[in-house]
């Protein structure tokens, strides 16, 4: 989604021109490599487009690919990886998650909710089965992975407004995995089942092949701020194993939350 500009000036200036380097930032990281694509997609014009890319490029939050495309500097690397130390979710969860992926031996995850969708911070891959798209930074939808509907438990007055709006853009409904059959009534009964047990599952809606157990980490005041997941190939995940990990993640993302100050009852 582009973020939305003032109206295009002669000069920009101030929190005018830095919206705009923003929006030129994202465009990029959402994968416009030129700039015709750059402009088109921010609605800025191509000279002040331009002029952005060279402080942009000067500063090392862009840089250009010998066959003269954008991608993103080295500068966010280094900010990227700075703030995700920074968070105390993510610090208090390695231990945990460690431990977490060394009993199991399959890929685990820890993510937040960030404006609307999943970010994943961390993410240690199992040792047996296929490499999952997942990835530090990657930003996935809430209705359709096992962590972004753990972060949603709370919140029953967004299940069936999130859930329509992940598969409809512009009013025609988006391609997806073919597993996802569910209409929102039936995506509600899901979320309610799963709000009573406080976990949250993922069945190859996001991904065909890749199952995933998931449960919410709260904070010291009892809010979800974080969730802890395990996914697998469908080999390694039989609805036995499903199970079983449920108290596994669980216990995971308990030790987390005590982490940041939760206390069981504390809700």
């Amino acid at each position: 989604m582009s973020l939305p500009l003032p109206p295009e000036s002669p000069a920009p200036s101030g929190t005018q021109t830095l919206a705009r380097g923003i929006a030129v930032v994202d465009a990029v990281a959402r994968g416009h490599d030129r700039l015709r694509d750059i402009a088109a997609d921010t609605g800025i014009g191509r000279s002040t487009a331009h002029r952005l890319l060279q402080l942009l490029l000067a500063t090392g939050y862009v840089r250009r690919l010998e066959d003269g495309r954008y991608a993103l500097g080295p500068a966010l690397i280094e900010l990227g990886y700075q703030a995700l130390q920074e968070n105390p979710v993510a610090d208090v969860a390695a231990g945990p998650l460690r431990a977490l992926a060394a009993r199991v031996s399959d890929t685990v995850h820890l993510a937040v909710e960030d404006r609307g969708q999943v970010l994943y911070l961390d993410k240690i891959p199992g040792t047996r089965g296929a490499e999952m798209r997942s990835r530090v930074g990657h930003r996935m939808p809430l209705t359709r992975t096992g962590v972004g509907k753990a972060l949603l438990l709370d919140r029953p007055d967004r299940w069936r407004e999130q859930f329509v709006a992940e598969r409809r853009v512009g009013g025609v409904a988006p391609e997806g995995p073919a597993a996802d059959v569910l209409t929102p009534d039936e995506f509600v009964a899901v979320m309610e089942a799963s709000a009573r047990r406080g976990v949250a599952f993922d069945l190859e809606e996001n991904e065909p092949g890749i199952l995933c157990v998931a449960a919410p980490v709260r904070d010291a005041s009892g809010a979800i701020v974080a969730a802890v997941s395990v996914a697998a190939t469908r080999p390694y995940m039989p609805p036995a194993r499903v199970e079983s990990l449920v108290p596994v993640v669980l216990d995971t993302a308990a030790t987390v939350a005590a982490g940041l100050g939760h206390r069981p009852g504390g809700r």
